[in-house]
This record gives C-alpha cells, structure tokens and sequence, in this order.
C-alpha cells in the first residue's frame, strides 16, 4: 500500500473513532465525568496509568477511586484531613496499591500547592523548540520521585525515555491533555505544548497494526520505535501526527485488525 493509499485509510478511521460515540468505552471517559481543570488533569492521571488490560475494569477501577475521593479529586487532594486519608486503604488495581496512591496524592498535592495546572510538570523540563516532548517526560519523571520518601516501588508506575520505555499510557495522558479540535473526545485544555510535538502511544497493539503497514522497522517495542512511528505519522500530518492514534488504536483493539 503505497503513502497516499495509507493516509487516505487512516484519515478514514481516524474520522471513525475520533468521535464522541468513542468515549464511554475508553479510560477517557473517566476525565470527562469532571469540568473542572484540575479535576479533569487529576482524573485523566489515574485513568491513564491505570490504563493497560481489559479496559472495562481500567474504568470501574478509576471511578471507583473517583467516588474514594468524594467525585472531587482537586479538592480531596488538597484539603482531605488524615481521617478522609484512609478512605485510600485497601485500593489496588493490579500492581497499583495504596501505598502507591498516597505518595500520588502527596506528590499532587505538593504540585498544586505551588502550581495552578500538572502542565506545569511536564514543561519543566523542555527547552523551547523541542521536536518531542521526550524532554518533557524525562523531567516529570525525574521532578515526581523528588520528594522525600517516595516509595521505590512506585517508580514502576511511572515511565521514562530515558529507561527506554515506550511510556505508552503518559503519551496517551498527554494526547488527551494537549490535543485539540472539534471532536470532543480529547481535552486540549494545555495550550504550553503543541500536538506537534506529542509522540504516538505505543503498545503492542498498535504496533502489530504498524508493521502490517510496513510503518516500522525496529524488531523491539520501546521508545525509539514509538519516534520511529510518530516520524512516519508526523508525515501524513506535522500539526497533528498522534492524531492517527484513534485509527491505529482501534484497528488494533476493537477491529482485531491483522
């Protein structure tokens, strides 16, 4: 299938799924319960690092930790007293516990207190006219396990470049957060960080529907193939490349696509 064939079906399936009727099946849903931006940013969090398995318990596992926190995370993560604390107790969602989620509330709060948005924690650590924001992911990985006594065993739960990860479920949080047009299905409420610059979320699924394609030529998964795709993507649209999530995504997942 020669470039402007497989553009021409990706814009297709991009036009598909990249539709309100999209949400309610996918972790997406759990940020769109809110209006508030720092609800949205707080529950889109836990929503995407939560996000990898069957996607029905991804989304029952994250209201169910929205309703822990009263259906208002910004307020519970700022003013929550150590009695409403323990409300946390006893959560998991496979290897996720609590102990895991009380150092992201510790860590949230001590951003917000200092910060009006978590866009903030990814920008800190680009420069301006950065290709990607590998940077960006880098630096929140780094300013997240800053402060004192954060658990090592929640460093799993949070990806970085630099550990060559894909960082799958951060680059889907970022899409949601950073991409913008008149779908309604991602947010857009970051205007610091362009959707140019955002990088494709990778996982095995979408890099099956990749290779089929001829898209990638790295035997691996990790972060270079996750460039090496947003390179190709970025050539059927430098503005919007990670747009073509929703194609690659949905091929993958809901049309078996092989």
């Amino acid at each position: 299938m020669k470039d402007q064939q497989i553009k021409d079906f990706l814009d297709s399936k991009v036009e598909e799924y990249n539709r309100v009727s999209f949400i309610k099946d996918d972790p997406i849903c759990v940020p769109h319960l809110f209006k508030k931006k720092q609800d949205i940013e707080i529950a889109g969090l836990f929503a995407s690092i939560f996000a990898w398995g069957n996607r029905t318990i991804i989304i029952n596992k994250s209201k169910e930790l929205m309703r822990r926190m009263d259906n208002e995370p910004y307020t519970f993560i700022m003013h929550h007293s150590d009695n409403e604390l323990k409300n946390l107790l006893g959560f998991k969602h496979r290897t996720f516990n609590d102990t895991d989620l009380l150092y992201f509330v510790h860590f949230l709060h001590h951003h917000y207190t200092n910060h009006a948005s978590l866009e903030t924690a990814f920008t800190r650590g680009m420069s301006k006219g950065e290709e990607t924001i590998e940077n960006g992911l880098k630096g929140f990985y780094e300013y997240f396990f800053s402060l004192e006594d954060a658990p090592l065993r929640t460093h799993k739960h949070i990806a970085s470049p630099a550990k060559n990860s894909t960082c799958k479920r951060l680059s889907m949080y970022l899409r949601w957060m950073i991409r913008s047009d008149k779908k309604e299905v991602d947010f857009g409420i970051w205007k610091k960080i362009s959707p140019a610059q955002l990088v494709c979320p990778m996982d095995v699924h979408v890099a099956r529907v990749a290779k089929r394609f001829g898209l990638l030529q790295r035997p691996s998964i990790d972060w270079q193939t996750a460039l090496e795709l947003t390179a190709y993507l970025r050539t059927l649209d430098k503005a919007d490349p990670v747009k073509y999530d929703f194609a690659l995504f949905a091929l993958g997942v809901v049309e078996k696509f092989t």
